[in-house]
């Protein structure tokens, strides 16, 4: 061949290829182009939106009649799948009030809650508290002093890292008592917890608490940041066969699906509450499906609450038969 027959035949050879490449390069942009339009269009994974808490409350049996140490209970929760962890301070108020509740003995709860979640690599999240009074009261006086009892396990919440406490608005059963008191109570109780960066979150929990409307009229009264819900999908009696909070039959119950999705815009935090299951692992009281898409489509995002309180299953399995209805509700993996 000559010399000038090969440089022709190099050159459309080389444009030839100068053309293939630029095809190439062009069909990787455009497959580049669509993998990120199909990354975008993909929804975020349930496991990206909601983790699992276990509620220190299913494990009160073994606490109180079967003698186990309370602070192991991040043990037992890391052995049980949960991330996250949410105390009861009643758990602890034997050994507590044995030294009076004094500053030393609850900075010991804390060092000792504090050391057992960091062990197991576990979230502390919040303090349920019961039994220092009642923040709805309708005394002023007997109202500052639950709120004033309540500073300390605030106090703890912060040192631990939680992200709230959960109160109760008992005290007056009296309609137009509790709310403006529920609102007094609540307001001193979040206005002293705004400085620790801890939010003060109300449980639906009996009484007045258990009808939504009155809950969220409270909140909307409050109206401040660190203030807001726990909704449980259980606790929505509004009134027994005694008037207590707790002790009787329920003989009137607020629509749990309605006062679920009225308390979801204040909620900071969800406790899935059951009790008893059907033989397909379905808790027979509460469509789990139903209310789960309710916390989903309400915006929360984050941790939900396993709590389980019933009688017919041992409390472990009955934490396992929960945390598996809501895992599989929200199609997450555990």
């Amino acid at each position: 061949m000559k010399r000038r027959d090969f440089i022709q035949n190099s050159a459309q050879t080389g444009a030839a290829l100068t053309l293939l490449g630029f095809y190439a390069c062009n069909q990787n942009r455009k497959k580049e182009s669509q993998k990120t339009e199909m990354t975008e269009e993909v929804p975020e994974k349930e496991e990206q939106l909601f983790k699992l808490s276990l509620a220190q409350w299913s494990i009160h049996k073994m606490i109180n009649d079967e003698g186990m140490n309370p602070y192991l209970f991040a043990e037992k929760a890391k052995s049980l799948g949960f991330s996250g962890l949410e105390y009861v301070n009643q758990l602890y108020e034997d050994e507590l009030k044995a030294f009076e509740s004094s500053k030393e003995a609850m900075e010991d709860f804390v060092r000792k809650s504090k050391m057992e979640s960091e062990k197991h690599g576990l979230e502390n999240l919040i303090i349920m508290i019961d039994h220092e009074g009642d923040l709805s009261a309708a005394d002023e006086q007997e109202r500052k002093t639950a709120v004033e009892n309540h500073y300390k396990w605030v106090d703890a919440a912060a040192a631990l890292g939680c992200h709230s406490v959960r109160v109760n608005l008992m005290g007056s059963k009296v309609a137009e008592e509790w709310t403006p008191a529920s609102v007094d109570g609540l307001t001193q109780l979040a206005n002293y917890a705004k400085d620790k960066n801890i939010n003060v979150i109300v449980e639906n929990h009996g009484g007045f608490s258990s009808n939504a409307q009155m809950l969220v009229e409270v909140m909307e009264k409050v109206d401040l940041p660190n203030c807001g819900t726990l909704p449980d999908f259980g606790n929505f009696c509004v009134k027994r066969e005694d008037g207590s909070y707790f002790d009787t039959a329920c003989i009137e119950e607020y629509d749990r699906y309605k006062g679920i999705e009225e308390l979801m815009p204040y909620a900071k935090a969800v406790s899935a509450k059951s009790h008893d299951f059907d033989a397909e692992g379905n808790e027979i009281h509460t469509d789990y499906g139903r209310m789960l898409k309710i916390v989903k489509d309400s915006g929360y995002r984050g941790y939900i609450g396993v709590e389980y309180e019933g009688d017919t299953l041992s409390e472990e399995e009955g934490i396992l038969a929960t945390k598996k209805l809501v895992a599989n509700s929200l199609n997450l993996s555990i």
